[in-house]
């Protein structure tokens, strides 16, 4: 069975693993910028989903406007996506493309922006090594473990306060973030399968779905865009289709080159934060101290999930 990355020993040269300080600094600020992309899109998609928007106009515009985007990346990657067996393929895309967005905007409509960052991101470490343990045979690193328990701890209690407090609309939208983080899970582990460079694997993932489904949009009846104000629409397409499709993981991608892939993953415990601290101007929506305590637990669970550990100051006289 193989290790979990974060349970993988740490280089035998610590110099040369090491970044120095200033790829430090430039990769944290691409982490960070990845993570401000993926807060703001929950908090963009449950503003667009209770106005005027649908969650189906939300997903045309995502898909239609990356898939037009990435239709080269997809064409110079075409022999090797041919290579890969198509039911790794099909998780790809039932995982991250349209009914990923479909459910997704469906939860926004019943849950708050910061119970959507807890429970998606938040638990998505966990059900990818649950994933990963039982398709890929991945071992769990102990310190990982903790985060996993952390992660469930802070989902119960976000989760536990809507039952307790009687408002089974929000309990539903919380069954439905569980159901799209796990979705996202089976994404992450077809595409490691799968081997596919990042890039390329949103590349299938947003041109299949913007082909998939525009035509059955166009076939439904009439929803949101047409009545919606011009700059709403605008604005939507272009967060949703140029940067949380493409502009986000280019910045990841520029914090992994950076950092490593362990110190980048870090970021992803800010998004859960951020999300309930954008979802205050952009939504009006405060959390309460109970969800707060559940967003920290989470945050911190994905942190040690991810394997990664806080910086070591060196010791004096270490060459």
């Amino acid at each position: 069975m193989r290790q979990s990355p974060a349970a993988a020993p740490a280089a035998s040269s610590p110099a040369a693993a090491e970044p120095s300080a200033r790829h430090v600094l430039v990769g944290s600020l691409w982490g960070i910028g990845a993570a401000l992309i993926w807060a703001g899109w929950m908090a963009i998609t449950r503003l667009g989903v209770t106005t005027t928007l649908t969650a189906a106009d939300l997903t045309v515009l995502r898909f239609g406007v990356a898939g037009l985007i990435l239709v080269p990346v997809l064409w110079r990657a075409r022999h090797r996506v041919a290579a890969v067996p198509w039911p790794l393929l099909a998780g790809m895309v039932m995982g991250a493309g349209a009914p990923y967005s479909m459910v997704l905007g469906f939860g926004l409509t019943m849950a708050p922006a910061a119970h959507a960052g807890a429970l998606v991101p938040g638990t998505l470490p966990l059900f990818t090594a649950l994933l990963s343990a039982l398709f890929l045979g991945e071992v769990i690193a102990r310190r990982a473990r903790l985060g996993l328990v952390l992660i469930v701890a802070g989902a119960l209690t976000i989760g536990g306060l809507g039952i307790l407090t009687g408002w089974p609309q929000e309990t539903a939208g919380h069954a439905v973030f569980l159901c799209g983080a796990v979705m996202w899970a089976t994404f992450t582990v077809c595409m490691r399968r799968a081997a596919l460079p990042p890039l390329e694997a949103v590349a299938v993932v947003c041109v299949v779905s913007g082909v998939l489904f525009t035509p059955l949009y166009l076939a439904l009846p009439p929803q949101g865009i047409p009545t919606a104000p011009v700059w709403e629409v605008l604005m939507q397409a272009f967060y949703q289709g140029v940067m949380s499709a493409v502009a986000a993981l280019f910045c990841f991608s520029r914090a992994v080159a950076m950092l490593g892939a362990a110190r980048a993953a870090v970021f992803g415990a800010l998004v859960p934060v951020l999300v309930s601290l954008l979802g205050i101007p952009v939504l009006g929506e405060w959390p309460t101290p109970g969800d707060m305590a559940g967003i920290v637990a989470v945050s911190l669970g994905v942190f040690l999930a991810s394997g990664a550990r806080l910086p070591r100051r060196r010791r004096r006289g270490a060459s």
